[in-house]
Order: C-alpha cells, then sequence, then structure tokens
C-alpha cells in the first residue's frame, strides 16, 4: 500500500500532504494522440473542473471500469505543484480516490499551499 493509501484510509489530512510532498500521485490522462493530457471532470454544467488523483493506478480504474482505456501518469511533487498552479483558476475541488472506499476532497489551495510548504 502505498503512503498516500495508508494516508487516505487514515483520513489524515497532513499525512495525505507529506505524501504528495515525498511520493507520487496517479493523474488520470486523456486518452488523446501527441502530449499527454490531464483528464480533469467536471459536474454537469459547472463553470469549473475537479482535479481527480489516485493513489494507484487499479483506484483510477476501479472508478471507471467500463472505459477501454486508462491512462495515466505518476506525478511527483513538483509536477503536481506545476498542473495545480498553472490550473488553479478552472479548479473547483482536488478529489482522492473518489471511488473509494477511503475519498478526501480539497481545494486545489489547499493541495498548492501544502506541496508550496517550507519550499521556499
Amino acid at each position: 500500500m502505498t503512503a498516500l493509501a495508508e494516508a487516505l484510509e487514515a483520513q489524515d489530512a497532513v499525512r495525505v500532504a507529506l505524501a504528495l510532498r515525498n511520493g507520487t500521485v496517479t493523474v488520470p490522462l486523456l486518452p488523446v494522440e501527441g502530449p499527454p493530457q490531464v483528464r480533469v471532470f467536471r459536474r454537469g454544467d459547472a463553470d469549473r473542473y475537479m482535479l481527480l488523483l489516485f493513489s494507484s493506478p487499479e483506484t483510477y480504474v476501479a472508478m471507471v471500469p467500463e472505459e477501454p482505456e486508462h491512462p495515466v501518469a505518476s506525478y511527483d511533487a513538483a509536477a503536481l505543484k506545476d498542473f495545480l498552479a498553472t490550473n488553479l483558476g478552472v479548479l473547483e475541488a482536488v478529489w482522492f480516490d473518489v471511488a473509494g472506499p477511503h475519498a478526501m476532497q480539497a481545494t486545489p489551495q489547499d493541495v498548492l499551499d501544502a506541496l508550496e510548504l517550507g519550499s521556499d
């Protein structure tokens, strides 16, 4: 079990932040030709998007088992921080392992703040 999965199981936000800072997170990608593109989701006709992050590729597959492809990337703290900083204005929420059983939610700014803590 990954550090992120253990932190989610404990429902411990501090441990989640540490897992993101010191490990990797599984990020779903769009199944497109060309450069990889992060897959974001939105509720109905909402103006902003949700970034769904996973503790493993298997937890992503559990969310969308009917899809034929499940492209993912592993993001370290720097890559996740860069993505969040670039897309902060269009993201309304970050969900971790949204298919459960230990899902957690955070604001994009809170995740970015946790990644930037102590990096100055």
